[in-house]
């Protein structure tokens, strides 16, 4: 039997994120108080310290900030080399996720990429990001 991906933990403030990546949306939290974006989400806004949020749906493109090609120890399911990428998104936040469709080899920092969701098993769809087609 396949070795299943390892699940986020979900809680009453992540719940809108993964919620989104179901239904193709690419969420981000945002404080009602400032207007501040905010990546991971949190109860309260870092910067004025609000309870009350809401979220945007954000383009889902963005560049690669930085990257590392994961290779030991091989962790089942992922495949090695395993490129895990720090992805800086058109808003401005920055989010951790895998690179996918591109030779690790050719990865760039800077590279311009674009979310696909990828639908692991019935209760998990994640962000992973591809590069854009020039």
């Amino acid at each position: 039997m396949p070795r299943l991906r390892p699940r986020p933990p979900v809680n009453q403030d992540t719940q809108f994120l993964w919620d989104g990546f179901k239904e193709g949306q690419f969420r981000i939290q945002r404080c009602v108080g400032c207007k501040k974006l905010r990546h991971p989400p949190g109860p309260a806004c870092p910067n004025c310290h609000s309870f009350e949020w809401d979220f945007i749906v954000a383009s889902g493109r963005g560049t690669v900030y930085s990257y590392v090609n994961f290779h030991h120890p091989h962790v089942p399911p992922f495949e090695k080399p395993n490129p895990i990428a720090l992805i800086e998104t058109e808003e401005g936040t920055r989010f951790i996720s895998n690179l996918v469709e591109i030779d690790p080899a050719k990865i760039e920092v800077g590279m311009p990429v674009e979310v696909v969701f990828t639908e692991v098993d019935p209760e998990l769809t994640l962000p992973l990001f591809k590069p854009v087609k020039a």
